[in-house]
């Protein structure tokens, strides 16, 4: 195979030890430098300067956990980095040692074989664990809130039962004096604000005569879990509003996007961050996030027809940020929705309107250029253009030669 980079590494790398192995010098008589490195911050500094020494340019390793990530840091600046899918440099089966893994990955990097995963700048990576770790707590957040409302039902209190949320602020205002141990019904529907005054004497029967001191302790303890979490959420979002300063119009950009608000403009700006440059075309982005279909293809047939697997947050964030834009009347994202719902069911519109939404985030980036709604009649002109061409190749196969002319009607 043809030599591209004449001095190349490759990284096995494990939680406690990484295996290098250099291979240096042109054509098939490189010289061959392995050695064995801890995972501590002063041996990541050794590999490094070890790499430098023999003045390696390029290094692969796999994107296997989170242990390579450190890594990547200490690397970073000194050496080009490709971070390969383990999936796609496999080493041969029967052949597998850590130092024969790190000569394999070597190998394919010295002839420019490994695809590189998309590895966004250091600040999207610091915005990333930011917008991850909000998304997390929000949902242990969630099932503490579960948790509380399970737990109230075991006791007997129905408060679900006549409001429709149990921690609003009366919900939690009453929950919070049952666990200092005022029990009695009529002191608790007092709680009641707004329109839900008007339940007070139902709010009065949701209450049992006497709740226990086991179940007042533990939603004492589930609701000071709760306000911890609160606070955890509000010091992250204090974070991310200072990381996200110099994106400012980018993310206002992306908010007027049907379905996009300020919170899911971030999110995705974190996963793919600003420089559209990385992907050849939308349709690399697409294969990233998941939201385009596998190709599976043998015999002439194809096997399968599901969605590739991708990055399963951004995945999750455009189906969210999608099923909020088919409800907005008149958008094209809601006409799309509705054309592919008609033949290919809720799931499939659901994901194609994430795959159109992801390209118009791709192109807005890449030209800089604000939103502009072309509406649901867009999508009625693009099917008819589409059903025109297919009829045209179709009297084109069988030998006839089409000349189409716009009739009065039309015009």
């Amino acid at each position: 195979m043809e030599v591209l980079h004449e001095r190349c590494a490759g990284l096995d790398v494990h939680k406690a030890v990484i295996f290098a192995c250099a291979l240096v010098g042109p054509g098939r008589r490189c010289e061959r430098f392995k050695a064995k490195f801890g995972t501590f911050p002063e041996e990541l500094a050794e590999l490094r300067q070890w790499l430098v020494g023999l003045g390696v340019t390029h290094v692969v390793m796999e994107s296997t956990g989170v242990y390579w990530m450190p890594v990547y840091d200490a690397l970073e600046g000194a050496v080009e980095i490709v971070v390969g899918n383990a999936q796609h440099i496999m080493n041969v089966p029967g052949r597998k040692t850590d130092q024969t893994d790190a000569e394999w990955l070597a190998k394919l990097q010295r002839s420019g074989l490994v695809k590189p995963s998309f590895v966004p700048p250091r600040e999207f990576r610091e915005l990333r664990q930011l917008t991850r770790y909000r998304r997390a707590i929000v949902r242990e957040r969630a099932s503490e809130q579960n948790r509380i409302e399970k737990h109230a039902q075991i006791a007997g209190i129905k408060l679900s039962s006549v409001a429709s949320k149990v921690l609003t602020v009366s919900g939690t205002d009453m929950l919070r004096e049952i666990s200092e141990g005022n029990t009695d019904p009529k002191h608790l529907a007092s709680f009641a604000r707004s329109h839900l005054r008007k339940k007070i004497p139902l709010l009065e029967k949701a209450f049992p005569t006497s709740i226990s001191p086991h179940t007042q302790q533990l939603l004492g303890a589930q609701l000071r879990q709760l306000d911890r979490l609160d606070r955890t959420v509000a010091e992250v979002e204090l974070q991310i509003a200072a990381k996200i300063e110099p994106w400012r119009e980018v993310i206002a950009r992306l908010d007027a996007i049907p379905g996009i608000d300020v919170v899911s403009a971030v999110d995705i700006l974190a996963e793919i961050g600003t420089d559209m440059s990385v992907w050849p075309t939308h349709r690399h982005i697409a294969a990233m996030a998941g939201v385009c279909p596998a190709n599976f293809i043998s015999a002439g047939k194809r096997l399968k027809n599901r969605s590739r697997p991708g990055n399963p947050y951004l995945k999750t964030i455009l189906v969210q940020v999608s099923s909020s834009a088919v409800n907005v009347e008149g958008s094209y994202f809601r006409a799309k929705y509705l054309r592919i719902k008609q033949r290919r069911g809720h799931k499939r519109a659901i994901v194609a309107v994430a795959h159109a939404i992801l390209i118009t985030i791709y192109y807005m980036l890449k030209r800089g250029e604000d939103y502009h709604e072309r509406g649901g009649r867009f999508v009625s002109e693009e099917e008819k253009h589409r059903k025109k061409l297919a009829l045209v190749k179709q009297l084109e196969s069988l030998g006839y030669t089409v000349a189409l002319n716009e009739s009065q009607l039309t015009a």
